[in-house]
């Protein structure tokens, strides 16, 4: 079964210092090196506050919310 999963924040968090290189892990849910960031939030950006989108390969939609 398909899951519908928000994520409410566009930018990755830091890793504290400590490590050895700065990492960041990915908050937006769009990096395909999860759990690393790979700058794939930059394409939420411009994203309407309290609006629900979807991502794919092609872009963007914006969902209607039925609940």
């Amino acid at each position: 079964m398909a899951r519908l999963v928000r994520h409410d924040k566009n930018a990755p968090y830091e890793i504290p210092a400590g490590t050895e290189l700065p990492a960041y892990i990915c908050a937006c849910g769009l990096s395909k090196n999860k759990p690393f960031c790979d700058g794939s939030h930059r394409k939420t950006r411009d994203e309407t506050p309290g609006e629900t989108y979807s991502y794919d390969d092609n872009g963007r939609v914006s969902l209607i919310k039925q609940y």
